[in-house]
This record gives structure tokens, C-alpha cells and sequence, in this order.
């Protein structure tokens, strides 16, 4: 039997490097850095990566105001937020070039919501193909990139974008 090496879900899997606070307030001020994992700042929501990703080049977007309701959010937010995320499709689709993608949030914890308290979207890439046995039989996601390759994998081609917004 062959082994798979994945030590970067060693601290999700055993839930010891559990982070106190709300994540994504306490990124919002950070500047665009692995360390931060933020990778993009718009005008009311920012995109960063997701620590322990389902697939390689997962994203998130998040407003930059502490709402754990979807009604509570202006429509300026709205109109940011939904801008970021195509932004972040076509990053990812420059950058990766996948299949498909899974866009969604979870709303309140017992919908799954890791941080219940402050919405956030997942953008996860897909291609055909990408499942396997590992998620069913080992309880655990296999990819073939560190958080640091998707960071300066996907920085370029976000810099070459913003660049060309208008």
C-alpha cells in the first residue's frame, strides 16, 4: 500500500489550531501576504484563500462588515461582494482553468457555517475527476498544491486583472 503525505491537514484534522476570533475580521486590515491569506481587497469585501481548501485554488470573499445574516447586508455589499466573486472566477479560471465550480455559502452552523457569524462565500474549482476514494474511505481531501503555490499562482493573474478593470 502506498502512502499519501499531507501534513498541512494534520492541525484540521486533530482541530488543535483552533483560531480564536472572528477569521475573517481579524484579516480584513491585513495587507495582501500568504501569511494573511488574503489575496484580494475590494471597496466593502475582500478575497482570500481558505486554510484547509476542498480542491486546489479554493477562494473565499467576504464583506468586510461582521453580518451573520444575508438580510442585514446593503445592497452596495451586495453589489461588491457578487463583483468580487466574478472576479474570483476569472482569476480562477485564468490561473487553473477548471471544469466547473461549486459557488456557495452556508448560512448558521447547523447549515454547516465553520464561522456562522460573518457571511463568506466558497468558490471551489472542479474538474472531472477530482473525487476519489480518499474523502470517502480516509476522511480526508488530497491536493497536489501548498497553500503558498496557490498564493503565487493566483497573485499574478489577479494583479494582471485589477489592472484591467474599469
Amino acid at each position: 500500500m502506498e502512502h499519501i503525505y499531507a501534513p498541512w491537514r494534520k492541525d484540521f484534522i486533530e482541530k488543535k489550531e483552533k483560531e480564536e476570533g472572528c477569521i475573517f475580521c481579524k484579516r480584513k486590515d491585513l495587507d495582501i501576504s500568504i501569511e494573511s491569506l488574503v489575496i484580494f481587497k475590494g471597496k466593502l469585501s475582500f478575497i482570500l484563500l481558505n486554510k484547509y481548501p476542498y480542491n486546489n485554488g479554493h477562494l473565499m470573499v467576504a464583506p468586510y462588515s461582521h453580518k451573520g445574516d444575508f438580510t442585514e447586508l446593503d445592497d452596495d455589499e451586495i453589489n461588491d461582494l457578487s463583483k468580487n466573486i466574478k472576479f474570483a472566477l476569472s482569476a480562477l479560471k485564468k490561473a487553473y482553468n477548471p471544469q466547473g465550480f461549486n459557488i456557495g455559502m452556508n448560512l448558521g452552523s447547523v447549515a454547516g457555517a465553520g464561522v456562522a457569524d460573518h457571511l463568506h462565500w466558497h468558490i471551489v474549482p472542479r474538474w472531472g475527476g477530482d473525487t476519489n476514494f480518499m474523502p470517502v474511505t480516509g476522511e480526508t481531501k488530497v491536493l497536489h498544491e501548498i497553500l503558498s503555490d496557490t498564493f503565487e499562482r493566483l497573485l499574478p493573474v489577479i494583479n494582471d486583472l485589477k489592472n484591467h478593470i474599469k
